[in-house]
Parts: C-alpha cells; sequence; structure tokens
C-alpha cells in the first residue's frame, strides 16, 4: 500500500504488476468499497490481461484519510478530476483503462470523458446510468440491514472508524433529492473509447436497462444470469474471461 499526499488529504493506493508496459486497468471502488474489498480480483485481473492493475481508496474510504463531510450531490463526476487526476499525477499514469464496479463504473465513465485522449477503454460491473426508484428502494432496504447484528463490524474492518461515515454517505446521498437527477447520459456521450457493461440479471440496485443505456450502441453488453450486485464475485471466472477478451482487441 502506497500513501499518495493530495490537497484533500492522503489516499491509499496498489498496484498489482501485469508484466508488460501496455495502459494499466485502474479500478474505482463501489460506494461502500475499498482496495481491500477488490479482494483476490486485482491480482488475477493482472494476470489474465497481461496488464498492471491499479486499485485506490477514495477520500473518506479504506486507508484514505477522513472525508470533512457527506458526498456532493456531483461526487461521481467530480472524482475523475479530483482523486483519481491526484493517482494518475503521483503514480504517472498516462494512458490507461477505466474499470468500476456500481457507482465506480459511473467515475469510469466519467473518467474517460475527462480524459478522452488518454482512457483506452471502460468496464462497468453493475453500474447506474441513472438514479431511480429501484436504486432508492434497494438502498433504504440496505440500510436497514446495516442495523442487524455485526454489520457495522464487518464495514470497519475495512473502513476503520470511517464505517459510519461510509454508509451514510452511500445511502443519504443516493436518497437525497439533490441526486434525483443523476445522469451518466452527458459523460456517457463524451466517453471516446470502447465500453463494455457487464450486469447481473438479478442485480437489486439497477435492472439491466441500466448497462445497455451505459454500453449505447457502439458499446458492448453482457448480462449474467443468475448474478446480483457483485457479479465479479459471484461469477468471477467469466467476468475474468469477459474482461481480458475485450482489452485483447486494443493490443
Amino acid at each position: 500500500m502506497e500513501m499518495i499526499d493530495t490537497p484533500a488529504g492522503r489516499l491509499g493506493a496498489r498496484r498489482w504488476a501485469g508484466g508488460s508496459g501496455r495502459a494499466p486497468v485502474v479500478l474505482f471502488h463501489d460506494s461502500l468499497g475499498s482496495i481491500s474489498l477488490w479482494r483476490d480480483l486485482p491480482g488475477r485481473l493482472a494476470q489474465a490481461t497481461g496488464r498492471d492493475v491499479i486499485a485506490y481508496d477514495r477520500l473518506g474510504f479504506g486507508r484514505s484519510d477522513p472525508h470533512p463531510g457527506l458526498l456532493a450531490p456531483d461526487f461521481v463526476s467530480s472524482e475523475a478530476c479530483g482523486g483519481f487526476a491526484a493517482i494518475r499525477d503521483a503514480l504517472g499514469i498516462a494512458r490507461f483503462v477505466a474499470m468500476g464496479h456500481s457507482v465506480g463504473g459511473g467515475m469510469a465513465i466519467e473518467a474517460a470523458a475527462a480524459w478522452p485522449g488518454d482512457c483506452m477503454a471502460v468496464v462497468t460491473i453493475a453500474a447506474q446510468a441513472r438514479n431511480d426508484d429501484r436504486i432508492r428502494e434497494g438502498i433504504l432496504e440496505a440500510k436497514a440491514g446495516f442495523a442487524g447484528p455485526g454489520q457495522m463490524e464487518r464495514l470497519a474492518r475495512h473502513h476503520g472508524d470511517k464505517a459510519a461515515w461510509v454508509l451514510d454517505s452511500w445511502t443519504e446521498t443516493w436518497t437525497s433529492p439533490d441526486c434525483a437527477g443523476f445522469s451518466l447520459g452527458p459523460a456517457r456521450a463524451a466517453a471516446a473509447c470502447p465500453v463494455l457493461a457487464i450486469h447481473g440479471a438479478e442485480d437489486q440496485y439497477g435492472t439491466s436497462d441500466h448497462a445497455r443505456a451505459i454500453a449505447g450502441a457502439d458499446g458492448q453488453v453482457a448480462i449474467l444470469p443468475g448474478c446480483g450486485h457483485f457479479p465479479h464475485r459471484e461469477s468471477e471466472g467469466e467476468v475474468l474471461a469477459l474482461i481480458a477478451g475485450f482489452l485483447r482487441m486494443l493490443d
């Protein structure tokens, strides 16, 4: 783990070597995520693609410094020129592949829109193209579940004493009226690179229409039957094969 100084605070980052000098894959985690919650996926992804894989904890998450307040309504779009830009500068990342899970998928699209000359491709997993009733209902149900025994303790294993902030930043931000109009439409239109959108057919936070909207007319869609919101855990081998095959076209 490397700690990177930024004007907003230190961000934790880690790199897995893939054995080539090709553009690395940068991972954007989900609303409750962190480097540690990617588990062994980054290493396996590096092996499957032959590319370095870089993951980082956004401010307030994982090993990064605490966030000074709740997330702003534009937190998805602002990450591209905020935390991600700082990671790029510190680690000397030029061209890159952006890959994100859930809200991190939205951030991957925003990164492609902000850096169209440098982003070679985007992979989204269970990403949301917009905010809607199904997302909000799923979040409220999950929020109630976190009141159960041991739930916050499990979250704290990855976020320490920031765990309550992490949960609130997910549940309160996404259900706020300020986020009701969230849409990836403008960023997707500005993204000039190939896009692969992976989605679980049983995702409790959004139908497969989100993946189709993110892929657009010129992207690729993979809807995995029997998978929920974590296809990269529920069907890791299939997801890795899809990503490796998609990225081979860049070689």
